[in-house]
Formats: C-alpha cells, structure tokens, sequence
C-alpha cells in the first residue's frame, strides 16, 4: 500500500509541476505598447483558439502559443 501513496504523490506533483510550467509560458505582454492591453489580448487568444481547436492529446496548447507569439505577445 505504501507504494501506490508514494507513486500517487509523485504523479501528483509532476501533474501539477508541469500544470504550472504550462501556465507560465502563455504570453501575456506584447511587443507593440499600443496593443499591450486586455482587449487586444483577448481578441488574439480568441482568434488563436478558434485557429486551433482543442485536441486530445494537448498540441492545441502549443500551437496557441505560437499564435499568440506571431501575434507579438512574449
């Protein structure tokens, strides 16, 4: 029994280890001061998520990502 609580608490923090990495990494500030704001940023991750519909196996994350960084969010 101890086994399967310890791996449990090890898978556990890995999940949210990684939930928090991924986080981290959506960009949130632009390059261009005029459209660093929360209108334009939403604006962008809507058309970013509508590019990009939700898949699976999570690529989708991704490939918003790259979206919102072509868009000029860092």
């Amino acid at each position: 029994m101890k086994f399967k609580t310890k791996a449990g608490y090890l898978i556990n923090c890995v999940l949210v280890t990684a939930a928090l990495t991924a986080c981290s990494t959506y960009p949130d500030k632009n390059i261009d001061p005029v459209k660093n704001n929360k209108a334009t940023f939403e604006r962008d991750a809507i058309e970013c998520a509508q590019s990009y519909p939700e898949a699976g196996s999570g690529v989708h994350v991704r490939q918003r990502i790259n979206c919102m960084r072509l868009k000029g969010w860092r």
